[in-house]
Order: structure tokens, then sequence, then C-alpha cells
């Protein structure tokens, strides 16, 4: 089969290579699975360079959100059977015509997804459910401000604030993109390359400023400045490269709370919200309250995987990036 393969940490993307390495084995708990789609991340950039916090032996296959069919069904979980369509994640492996992973880490997808969606669900929807419900315990009625708000994240957070009854700002680094966060429900759009930007949350929340932000961007700084009493801050990631330092007296000063949320943390640390978190999404798909983008165009061939990223890297994309590894992947 063919599949991208790191055997040294790359400058980037560009350097991406493709070749052919023979179909992993599942092991007992694992499950085998040709992958019609992979969901492309920002992280996945960071790892081939050696910048993200896990750095897997070489060579390896990047890629950790995907979906695809069963082939091979796990011997230790009955959950799933060859022929079932299913999407999960893996610490690598992704970005091949088959992969292997963890039986507990894949979920049937909902019939109202296609593959492409489906690709972009695993962690981009539990990471803003779990960022707005478990950690900001967002409430009818509050607003939220969703900083990268036209990315995998951003949508996922809008649409799911919405679903609960939020007022949402978007706040996105061009004004092209705003049609975008409209589409999906946000009620007003805001462009943080602006130097006025806070003022302007200000001006659309009558002078109170927001009471939950979701920021994956490294903006909490100066979202201080925007933010209502008793606001919650959750920090999801750094895409604008720097961690932040913060002014501790503009947390004191409105009684801010800032927190983090690592949702891939919750299987070691708090496996009970797992469930949980998964039912509400699946309510919310059936109710088609929440549905993900997928970035026009789709990237057809590993080969193309350096053009997702790059559009990724650029911030040119909106919503989910996905590679279809093969038009057809070669038959067990």
């Amino acid at each position: 089969m063919r599949a991208i393969v790191v055997s040294r940490w790359l400058k980037g993307p560009d350097d991406l290579e493709v070749k052919e390495v023979p179909v992993p084995a599942p092991a007992e708990d694992e499950v085998l699975v040709r992958v019609d789609s992979v969901g492309a991340n920002f992280f996945d950039i960071l790892m081939v360079q050696g910048k993200y916090q896990i750095k897997p032996p070489f060579p390896f296959t990047p890629g950790a959100e995907f979906s695809g069919t069963v082939v091979r069904a796990s011997a230790a979980d009955p959950r799933f059977k060859a022929g079932d369509r299913v999407f999960g994640s893996t610490s690598t492996g992704a970005y091949a015509e088959y992969t292997t992973a963890p039986a507990a880490q894949c979920l049937p997808i909902p019939s109202t997804l296609s593959f492409e969606q489906a690709a972009g669900l695993y962690i981009t929807y539990p990471t803003s459910y779990a960022a707005l419900v478990l950690r900001a315990g967002l409430r009818a009625g509050e607003c939220v401000l969703v900083h990268a708000a036209a990315g995998g994240i951003g949508i996922a957070a809008i649409q799911v604030a919405k679903a609960l009854g939020a007022t949402v700002v978007a706040a996105v680094g061009s004004n092209a993109k705003f049609d975008v966060c409209r589409a999906q429900g946000a009620d007003h759009c805001v462009n943080y390359r602006e130097a006025a930007w806070t003022q302007r949350v200000l001006e659309l929340t009558g002078g109170r400023g927001a009471d939950v932000v979701v920021d994956p961007v490294g903006l909490v700084e100066k979202s201080l400045k925007c933010v209502a009493w008793n606001a919650r801050v959750v920090v999801v990631g750094f895409a604008a490269g720097a961690i932040e330092k913060i002014a501790a007296n503009r947390i004191l000063l409105k009684n801010v709370s800032v927190m983090g949320v690592h949702w891939g943390a919750y299987a070691r640390n708090e496996p009970g919200r797992i469930p949980e978190v998964w039912d509400a999404l699946f309510r919310m798909a059936e109710r088609g309250q929440i549905a993900p983008v997928v970035y026009d165009p789709v990237f057809h061939g590993l080969d193309k995987a350096k053009d997702a990223l790059r559009a990724i890297a650029s911030r040119a994309s909106h919503g989910k990036v996905v590679v279809k590894p093969a038009a057809a992947a070669p038959r067990l």
C-alpha cells in the first residue's frame, strides 16, 4: 500500500514523501481500516517537524484523524465487523491507504454524515463541546467569542454554542471568512487583525463583553479586554505559534477564569466523560444542529497532502481540510 513516511524531521509539508509499505497488522484490540478520508490538522505539520509534544520514532506515518471501512475487526471488541463505516483516531498512521487504530478509539459514522464529514468529527467536535460544556459550563443566553471561527475547532464551536442557545461572535483573520461563519450560525463577526476588534466585541455586546472565549489561536491576552464579569476563557491551542504570557491583573479585575482543555487526555484522566460527550454530539447530529464543513477542494491522493497542510498553514482554508489517500485502495 501507499503511505506517507517520515524518516527524519522535515522543514515542512513540502518535504513529505509517499512510499510503498506493507499493510499494517492490527493488534488484538485494534481494527484494520481501509482509509477513505483523512482529516488534516495543524498539529500534523508540527509533528513532521519534530515540534509537537508527541515525537514518534522513525520511520513513521503521520496523521491522527480518519474515516473509512473496517477490513478486519478486533477480536477483543465486538462492536465492529468488516464492512462497517467508522471514524476514529490513532496516534500516527492516518496518511495511508490502510491504517490500524484501537477499536476503543473508533465510532460508527452517523447516517447523516459522509466519509469526508466524518473525517473531521473525532477531534474538533468533542474538543469544542468539552471546551464549552465541560470546562466553561456554557448556559443558554450567554455570549461566546470564538477565535479562528472558520477553522475546524471554530466551526464546531459555533455550531455547538448555537445548539446550546448561545449568541456567537466569530473572530477570524480575514473579512472574506465572515460569510463562512454566518452560514454556520454566527450572530456577529469581527476581524482580529484589526486594531479595534476588542472594542467592536464590546459594542456588539452592549458594553458587557463575552461570557465565554474559545481560543485555539493564542489571543487570550487581548481577549481579556472584551470579556464580561465572571467570564470563562478556554485555551485550546496556539495556532499563532507562540505560547502567551498573560497579565494576571486582567484576570483579577473581572473575576475571570482561564482554563485549558485537552480532549485527548480525558481517556486517561476522566474516561467516564467520553460517552457523555459523544452521546450529546450524536443527538445534535441527528437533529441537524451540527455537521462538519469540508473545505473545498478535497485533496485527492497522498501526494496532495502537502497541499492540504499548506492550505492550513497559510490560513487559506476553512472548515475541515480532507485528504483522500486513493481513488481505490488495493483490495486485501
